[in-house]
């Protein structure tokens, strides 16, 4: 009921997993990953410990297809699970059981694995795997892609319902708390891969915002505004970024400071008031005056 891709980039060393199904909240159950361990996709009549205990057996040595033949044999509902998995040398492997539900297989490749269940077309998984051979960008954007054209080629043969991505850092012990570069989830929504599209975007836009404020509180005004307007462009609409690039423009360009605020405040009046209270918390200067200026209707 559900389609999915795991993948290792070559490059990073990242680990990433993205799926679609027609079911509520599929981001739950299928996707798992851990920084320079692995990642795991468990579908089809799902087992949610195949993801837990996959990174386990991988973490302690194993390869995605050792971790992957261990877990089948143990499980009496192998013949209705499919799983894949991906290790920290690129290894791949995958299972369908007999009794998944057709259409259903996968195909793996290097450093890759996609699988499908319930499609409307045997022919998904060469469509994405062709897809990723194919992509390019960063990480995210080659899963999208594929999520994309199993999409294109007939998807789950009930429609579509819920999608996630989750991609970690390929460095081994990398804090769980910012290992994951990448972590969203559309749960219920008539075009989940769109809104997951969407979702990519504005983290990207957040990514971007977030290191210009960083360079901005470092004093690095210029880099801060240049990482700033990145975000701006791929969320225009986006208030929350508006306003710090607002203030880190402030130092530099009253006016145009004051334009931004003023569609934050179009929005929502108390941007304003959240503006006066900067200053006691040490993030803008203690200058009424300029803070009135940039207020000014």
């Amino acid at each position: 009921m559900t389609y999915s891709i795991v993948a290792r980039d070559p490059t990073t060393g990242d680990f990433g997993v993205a799926v679609q199904s027609h079911y509520f909240c599929v981001g739950a159950s299928v996707p798992w990953a851990e920084a320079g361990v692995g990642a795991v996709a468990t579908q089809a009549m799902s087992e949610t410990s195949y993801g837990p205990l996959g990174l386990d057996l991988m973490r302690g040595g194993k390869t995605a297809p050792e971790a992957l033949r261990a877990l089948v044999a143990a499980d009496a509902g192998a013949a209705i699970r499919q799983v894949a998995m991906v290790d920290a040398a690129g290894n791949a492997a995958a299972h369908t059981g007999d009794h998944c539900i057709a259409e259903a297989g996968h195909r793996t490749g290097d450093g890759v694995s996609v699988q499908a269940n319930m499609m409307e077309r045997a022919t998904v998984p060469d469509a994405m795997l062709a897809a990723y051979a194919a992509a390019t960008g960063a990480l995210a954007e080659r899963l999208l892609v594929v999520l994309d054209a199993a999409e294109a080629e007939g998807g789950d043969i009930r429609g579509r319902q819920s999608a996630a991505i989750l991609i970690v850092e390929g460095a081994r012990g990398t804090p769980p708390w910012t290992a994951r570069s990448v972590d969203l989830r559309v749960e219920d929504h008539p075009t989940p891969l769109v809104e997951l599209r969407r979702l990519v975007t504005l983290r990207r836009a957040y990514d971007a915002s977030d290191r210009g404020f960083e360079l901005f509180r470092s004093g690095d005004i210029d880099g801060g505004i240049a990482e700033m307007e990145i975000g701006r462009r791929l969320a225009p609409d986006n208030t929350e970024i508006a306003f710090w690039m607002a203030l880190a423009l402030a130092r530099k360009d009253v006016a145009a400071a004051r334009s931004l605020l003023a569609e934050c405040r179009a929005s929502e009046p108390r941007w304003a008031e959240l503006l006066r209270r900067l200053p006691a918390a040490g993030l803008f200067p203690e200058n009424a005056k300029l803070i009135e200026e940039l207020l000014r209707a």
